[in-house]
């Protein structure tokens, strides 16, 4: 058994397809007789025919994804949706894709969406046959490869969701720590930070205990597709403040790697269950190793955080904060990400990186300078530029001829 899927044009005529190639003996075939003998209301499915009295081999059933209400409807999928599935079936044996030998031996389903507002024939028949031709070759290539889902499940965009799922797949990326007390304050931040991929935002642990986790969901109405951060410092109960994150669209939750395994792990599982990252905050612990590898779950992110009551004391001793974060590179044979956070600046970033950071958390130098935009521009400066996120419907190599 084969399976493909292809998604073709624009507009109201755009063609989605999905396929299933297998011989008649099998279940395929079954599924094939069964769906012809039991046909079920306005999805009635039919053979594909180039015209009328010529179908295609291998024998293709054709089935509507949307209901068919009327002869309207009925006029696009049994015209010009069928002839472009049934031809580009045709070509794919003449051109090899189908080896012509299994001709009488294999069976093909192909489930074609038609919009009900659809009006252009001619595309609907360009898009469909175009779609129907991609999804067999992808099929019989085995399209995609394992490698390459794992490669672009963090990167893709899905054209119709209408919003993205921000995913940390390339860093280093720099955390914008809101550590504000009000929403007014966060919009009037938010608005001056540059518009970058590279650019995280975090509902600090102040601002969510003035505003409520609901704070986290406003942050997403100013910035729709961008990854924000609840940092709940959380101890205890995390389950149920994790799921209450989550709940408020957050992309990562932050809980205290002060709290007791059992908490700890909860809340990791938990984060996971819910589909977000979980970061776990070692400020404070004396040996992050030796907790880590306590942990029978691990988090997705470590965070190595000087504490700002020490850091405030160092410099009123007139004493520069210390920069060192531990053994980066031993912590990230534990974890996927390692973020850096206490007091970093412009001239200590570098020497996070070089250490393998994969995020910088700055607060106070972002949020209370001047010109917000051009201190965020100061961090971001010593990174790669933003990776490039934007993919085609159709890779270069799949494109097929009509």
């Amino acid at each position: 058994m084969k399976i493909g899927e292809a998604l073709v044009g624009d507009g109201l005529e755009v063609a989605h397809i999905d396929l299933i190639i297998g011989e008649k003996d099998s279940a395929v075939g079954q599924a094939f007789v069964s769906s012809l003998a039991q046909p079920s209301y306005g999805h009635t499915p039919m053979l594909g025919v180039i015209r009328p009295n010529l179908p295609s081999k291998p024998s293709t059933l054709i089935v509507p994804k949307v209901t068919i209400r009327g002869f309207k409807d009925a006029g696009k999928m049994f015209g010009p949706a069928q002839a472009g599935v049934a031809k580009a079936v045709a070509d794919a044996v003449e051109e090899g894709l189908i080896p012509r030998e299994h001709c009488e031996d294999w069976v093909v389903i192909v489930s074609v969406f038609i919009h009900k507002d659809a009006s252009d024939y001619r595309k609907i028949y360009q898009y469909n046959y175009g779609a129907t031709k991609l999804a067999i070759k992808r099929a019989m290539e085995d399209y995609p490869s394992v490698e390459k889902v794992i490669r672009e499940k963090d990167r893709a965009t899905h054209p119709i969701m209408g919003f993205r799922v921000y995913r940390l797949w390339n860093s280093p990326y720099l955390q914008v720590a809101l550590d504000l007390t009000s929403e007014e304050q966060v919009k009037n931040i938010i608005e001056k930070l540059p518009l970058r991929e590279r650019l995280l935002l975090e509902a600090g642990t102040p601002l969510i205990k003035n505003c409520g986790i609901e704070i986290v969901e406003k942050i997403r109405a100013m910035r729709q597709e961008s990854f924000i951060i609840a940092d709940l410092k959380t101890l205890d109960v995390g389950r149920l403040e994790v799921k209450m994150a989550a709940d408020a669209t957050a992309d990562a939750v932050c809980i205290s790697g002060l709290g007791p395994n059992a908490s700890v792990e909860k809340s990791i599982q938990e984060a996971y269950r819910q589909g977000i990252y979980s970061i776990v905050d070692f400020m404070n612990v004396t040996d992050i190793e030796k907790k880590l590898k306590s942990l029978k779950y691990k988090p997705d992110i470590a965070l190595i955080h000087r504490n700002v009551d020490v850091e405030t004391a160092a410099r009123e001793r007139g004493e520069e904060p210390e920069t060192k974060w531990g053994n980066i590179t031993a912590i990230k044979k534990l974890v996927k990400l390692v973020s850096v956070a206490g007091g970093i600046t412009p001239q200590t970033c570098g020497e996070a990186l070089d250490k393998g950071a994969d995020i910088i958390v700055v607060g106070r130098y972002i949020i209370r300078s001047y010109d917000p935009y051009q201190a965020a521009r100061d961090f971001l400066e010593k990174m790669p530029p933003d990776p490039d996120t934007m993919r085609l419907i159709l890779d270069e190599d799949e494109v097929v001829g009509t």
